[in-house]
């Protein structure tokens, strides 16, 4: 477990082929994302709350920010 003084570091890994981002936590996988809501709902679930994952400090995106999600825009409403 971090100090608590360290920020945790979360990355929201490049997009896979169908679209789909992993998510991790220092290198421990926390699940798979398919929208900015499932990356929120990720980090819940690992007791960080974070208000705003598009522009907090402790997620790093890769590959892509957090409106970057190729081959999924056909089921997310489009």
């Amino acid at each position: 477990m971090a100090h608590p003084t360290e920020h945790p570091h979360v990355v929201v890994h490049a997009p896979a082929l169908d679209g789909s981002r992993r998510v991790t936590l220092d290198d421990e996988p926390l699940g798979v994302a398919t929208h900015t809501d499932d990356v929120a709902e990720i980090l819940r679930l690992a007791d960080l709350y974070v208000t705003d994952v598009a522009e907090s400090d402790i997620v790093e995106w890769q590959g892509g920010g957090p409106d970057d999600w190729p081959g999924l825009s056909e089921h997310h409403g489009a």
